[in-house]
């Protein structure tokens, strides 16, 4: 079954024109791995940034390239005249991460050194260059909910195994969610499987229990 929540235009722009961060970056490029519909719209938007560059002239440094004149182009620019999906689709097989993110940790699931959360849950953290975020990979037990927190900034939460659900919807295998400041949440793991995601943030999360607060510098979220 194809991801029903998708990368914002907004950020897939960002990436296609290569101004993220590496941990956003490694969320939308294993996203993209996951998912054929963000890969066709990909393609859409490296067509069309490349497209203005080719227009641009070298005095014309000035000329508006911000993401409203980027969107007018891609609503202008013709479907890609083949499929830009890799030959290997990796929402099925036998991996949980996609190869984006197994460069990353170096192994499958079952392989990695997970450290213990409490209640059950578990995380690996994902070593990157880039200091204004934090990656990791979590996996919460079936049936069991995440603790009810608030958000410092924006996380990125990408499902590769299982499903949880919120209030706003139920995310499973390749859904992404986006959540920023507003979202006051408790994600609540599916009963099927344990849910491992992949979340990416860049700033702390607000829970609301005074006890989690306190051991929150020791856990690291």
């Amino acid at each position: 079954m194809k991801p029903r929540h998708h990368i914002r235009d907004e950020l897939l722009a960002a990436y296609a024109m290569g101004d993220l961060t590496e941990g956003w970056s490694l969320a939308v490029a294993t996203h993209l791995a996951l998912c054929p519909d963000c890969r066709a719209r990909l393609a859409r938007f490296e067509a069309a940034a490349g497209d203005m560059l080719e227009k641009i002239e070298p005095a014309e440094r000035s000329v508006d390239t911000s993401w409203q004149a980027l969107r007018q182009r891609i609503a202008q620019a013709p479907p890609p005249a083949a499929n830009p999906s890799p030959k290997v689709d990796e929402s099925r097989g036998d991996y949980v991460l996609p190869a984006p993110l197994r460069n990353y940790v170096g192994s499958d699931v079952e392989q990695l050194k997970w450290k213990a959360l409490g209640r059950g849950a578990y995380q690996v953290l994902v070593p990157t260059g880039d200091e204004e975020t934090s990656v990791r990979l979590l996996r919460i037990p079936a049936g069991k909910p995440v603790p009810e927190h608030g958000h410092g900034g924006r996380e990125l939460t990408l499902v590769l195994s299982g499903s949880f659900s919120d209030a706003t919807g139920r995310y499973g295998r390749g859904d992404l969610e986006d959540a920023d400041e507003d979202l006051e949440h408790q994600p609540i793991a599916g009963d099927e499987e344990d849910c491992i995601c992949l979340a990416v943030t860049d700033a702390p999360l607000r829970f609301k229990s005074r006890l989690l607060r306190l051991v929150q510098p020791m856990l690291g979220i």
